[in-house]
């Protein structure tokens, strides 16, 4: 396979600028819409309108290291204005965008988090959004500078060569150790926490991860997921855009509304590699018609990349049985172990190979180590997330970071050379995670086989769903407040769902009602106070007070409870299932 070798470049300006001069014509991005007319983007033209856009944040007074948070829906405008953004200095973050799923309020308690603590200095969105966000700025002054409109502006002139040679001055001036970008690891409220990437851990990261999946100059990338999101925005945006192949970028939301569209995009631009998170592959064996396959060829793909929630194997069955008769081949199915911290990616499953699968003694994992067994009924399968790509260490530890051995069951730790620098203004959370050796320790539960990494959890309750990361405490804090609810008596869990191939959101609550239309009144109240704050709780269990059993430190037990009503031996338990 042509292996494809990216230049030496110390920013990601001078990465793109590369690919611009040699390869002008080629495609770069292509904005796929559902209905009407794609729109296409060639290197050459991507990159003069990032110009005008730069020279345009120039002018308006966007300095070096301003932050400049970019909330905007699926437009085509959007990729040379984040380039733009970059081609000054400035820092681009990538903000989700209000939607029926992403209720206002939340949307402004987001930004205000963000904003102070991320500092952001500019907030570049749409018209439609000025109502929602002015006020912030205005009453509560915590965005430094202001409110901009880019998709109102006219940027048909030409940048003048002058104006060239200063932006040039600019981005001579940008060292690879500087700030690049900004990403919020997931989260449900503003709580969420900044990560700053430098020029140096990106490009860096490219390049290994590029090895990794032997990434070459006849690959090319289709993806749905959003740019907030790590794996959207690394994965499939930067990785592509500065190695020099074509990224094909899909609207989330139309593909969940219509999930064939992605086999649409990869059968007529003959794409190569994709990534998903697991749920997406029951959503598209549920969702996608036979009668929609009918036109349909995948035998263009080489990879397709599980990652960001746990990896399960039934997924991978239920995805190679509902497409392998339009061309998908097994050894496509590859999974990826990764995090915001690390840039992207820290392990990755080889090319043309399907993911490894282990079968585990339950009772074994229960109790910290790893037993194979061939026994149907005493076993887990759980899929490999495969070997450390280049420039990547991990061990496994146990409770006091000392290392273990292969056979248990411990936190995941990693090194990288596209490690993050640490949470920006949250010098407690970056000292929790990270040592002086530059370990982070992840809190997620593995084991290694083979020098093959395998997750199983999260240690510290982190829910799961759908490829978003729930926080407990958040959907606590907010089921406190109801009346009926007695406060700090209520947690919440993930609990599995087989059909859908993730967790849904369970909650646990004491309240003195016990009138069965009283308890059925306050279990709405509680999935409407989730809705509110834009998680799906699935299940309610109503108990009476004194019932939570509580931790050593007072608080009450999450894994402990959870099992509890699992086990379903108390009969005081009102439930809506």
């Amino acid at each position: 396979m042509n292996s494809l070798l990216n230049p030496e470049s110390k920013t990601l300006w001078k990465r793109w600028e590369y690919f611009a001069e040699t390869q002008p014509n080629k495609t770069a991005i292509i904005h796929w819409r559902a209905e009407g007319e794609n729109s296409r983007w060639n290197y050459k033209n991507l990159l003069d309108t990032a110009n005008k856009f730069s020279e345009r944040l120039k002018q308006l007074g966007i300095k070096k290291g301003d932050v400049c948070a970019i909330v905007i829906r699926h437009n085509p405008l959007f990729y040379p204005l984040y380039m733009g953004i970059a081609g000054i200095g400035a820092i681009p973050s990538v903000l989700a965008y209000p939607n029926p799923r992403l209720h206002y309020e939340k949307f402004q308690q987001g930004l205000m988090g963000m904003s102070e603590k991320s500092g952001l200095n500019w907030i570049f969105t749409e018209r439609e959004l000025e109502r929602i966000i002015k006020p912030l700025i205005v009453s509560r002054g915590k965005i430094n500078s202001g409110l901009l409109f880019p998709l109102d502006w006219d940027i048909s002139k030409s940048v003048s060569s002058k104006a060239l040679d200063e932006l040039e001055i600019i981005r001579n001036s940008i060292d690879q150790n500087d700030p690049m970008l900004l990403q919020h690891s997931s989260g449900t409220t503003g709580l969420q926490k900044p990560i700053i990437l430098t020029h140096k851990a990106i490009l860096e990261h490219i390049d290994n991860y590029g090895k990794a999946i032997q990434l070459n100059n006849y690959d090319s990338v289709a993806s749905w997921l959003p740019l907030y999101h790590d794996m959207g925005l690394i994965a499939a945006f930067h990785l592509p855009l500065a190695s020099g192949i074509t990224t094909i970028q899909i609207d989330p939301f139309e593909w969940i509304i219509a999930p064939s569209i992605l086999l649409d995009v990869i059968s007529k631009e003959k794409v190569t590699l994709t990534w998903l998170p697991n749920f997406a592959y029951n959503l598209m064996d549920d969702k996608i018609k036979e009668e929609e396959l009918e036109k349909i060829s995948l035998v263009s793909l080489r990879m397709v990349v599980n990652c960001s929630e746990q990896i399960r194997a039934e997924s991978h069955e239920k995805f190679n049985r509902k497409f392998s008769d339009i061309g998908l081949y097994q050894n496509t199915l590859a999974t990826m172990y990764a995090m915001a911290e690390t840039t992207l990616a820290i392990t990755q499953s080889e090319p043309g190979k399907r993911a490894a699968e282990i079968s585990v003694d339950k009772n074994a994992i229960a109790q910290g180590f790893v037993s194979l067994t061939d026994n149907p009924n005493k076993s887990k399968t759980y899929v490999s997330s495969g070997k450390l790509i280049p420039g990547c260490n991990m061990k496994i530890v146990n409770e006091r970071r000392e290392e273990m051995s292969e056979d248990r069951i411990g936190e995941i730790a990693v090194r990288s050379a596209s490690m993050f620098q640490g949470y920006r203004n949250y010098p407690e959370k970056t000292s929790e995670v990270l040592d002086d050796e530059g370990w982070f320790f992840t809190g997620d539960l593995g084991f290694t086989n083979k020098n093959e990494l395998y997750v199983i959890g999260r240690i510290k309750d982190i829910i799961i769903v759908a490829g978003n990361n729930l926080y407990p405490e958040d959907i606590e804090d907010a089921l406190n407040k109801i009346e009926e609810v007695i406060p700090g008596r209520v947690i919440a869990f993930g609990e599995e769902d087989e059909s859908l191939g993730t967790e849904q959101v369970s909650v646990i609550a004491e309240t003195k009602l016990d009138n069965e239309i009283e308890l059925r009144k306050l279990s709405m109240d509680i999935v409407e106070v989730g809705m509110a704050i834009d998680v799906n709780i699935q299940r309610v269990y109503l108990v009476p007070p004194r019932w939570l059993i509580k931790s050593s430190s007072g608080k009450p037990s999450r894994k402990t409870n959870k099992q509890r009503i699992l086990d379903n031996i108390d009969r005081n338990v009102w439930s809506n299932k």
